[in-house]
């Protein structure tokens, strides 16, 4: 039987188990909710409908059953519901960088602590990067409803209620302030920061994805205003972070953002320059027509590096 040239997701990260097709017979099996929302599309191949965020959200609940074993999750309705094949991306990009620090071994188990800056409803990072490599997680968000929920994902799957923890940022203008003690070891901070910078930006971006996919529903993936934007956008977001993670520089091996528009990088380096960053690093992810980067960077020294212990 010849092999199927178009079956495999080569744009992933080798390591991304979602790099195949959906086994929809599959996932069907580990959440029967999902096959009524599958069905055959003109290319004679089983689909759902990306544009319906109840089909999204199953599947998303079939995925983590299937590959994660996380029997209990759900997210409230117009609450950010992350593809997770991207989510997964992030992730193991992130145990590269790490492993590049670590004579090129994975540092693995709980002892690797992740910050996860605006985890939302969803839990998707530290659900993906504590079944994959065994880390542990702090998550942050100003939305106490998001975290609520994450509350709830959490007891629901035994396995994650000694490894995430949660923490309200009650000062919203702030990242790493009250968040970061001085005592905390990070080994890397994670970021989905929000794109837009209003409301009505978010909106006509939503607006523009919906006609692309053809439909007038909702737009899949939701997503509640802190989610979706702030002020001064994707590059206010991450300047701010940038100035504030000058303050911590030995408490976390690598700050990390997601970057969606490439524009921006030219300020992002610049900024990183002026506070005096030591290493930085971009890696360039491409997740089928949607192209982003993950900055990260550290103060830490090249002695200081090598000193750092990943695993105690």
């Amino acid at each position: 039987m010849k092999p199927k040239t178009n079956s495999e997701k080569t744009n992933l990260h080798p390591r991304n188990q979602h790099r195949s097709r959906y086994d929809f017979e599959k996932l069907s099996v580990a959440f029967p909710e999902l096959q009524s929302f599958v069905f055959t599309n003109e290319h004679k191949s089983e689909t759902i409908d990306f544009s319906n965020p109840d089909a999204v959200k199953a599947l998303n609940k079939a995925i983590l059953i299937s590959d994660y074993g996380i029997a209990n999750w759900d997210i409230p309705q117009h609450y950010l519901c992350p593809p997770i094949p991207g989510r997964a991306d992030y992730i193991h990009y992130i145990a590269d960088l790490l492993a590049n620090s670590n004579n090129g071994i994975i540092p693995t188990g709980e002892t690797i602590c992740g910050l996860d800056i605006g985890i939302g409803s969803n839990c998707i990072y530290p659900i993906i990067g504590n079944s994959v490599y065994e880390w542990s997680f702090v998550g942050t968000d100003i939305d106490e409803n998001a975290l609520q929920n994450c509350k709830k994902i959490i007891a629901g799957n035994p396995k994650l209620i000694e490894v995430i923890s949660l923490q309200l940022q009650t000062e919203s203008r702030f990242i790493f302030k009250n968040i970061i003690l001085a005592e905390d070891r990070f080994a890397f901070t994670i970021c989905n920061p929000p794109f837009h910078s209003s409301q009505l930006e978010a909106n006509k971006a939503s607006e523009r994805k919906t006609t692309n996919l053809g439909t007038k529903k909702t737009l899949n993936f939701g997503g509640q205003n802190a989610e979706l934007w702030c002020n001064g956008g994707e590059i206010g977001f991450i300047t701010q972070m940038i100035y504030e993670s000058v303050k911590y520089p030995l408490n976390c091996f690598w700050f990390t953002t997601l970057v969606s528009k490439k524009d921006n990088l030219r300020t992002i380096y610049r900024t990183l320059n002026k506070v005096g960053a030591i290493e930085i690093k971009t890696i360039e992810m491409n997740q089928g027509q949607k192209i982003s980067r993950l900055v990260a960077w550290t103060f830490l020294s090249e002695k200081q590096q090598k000193e750092w212990k990943f695993s105690l």
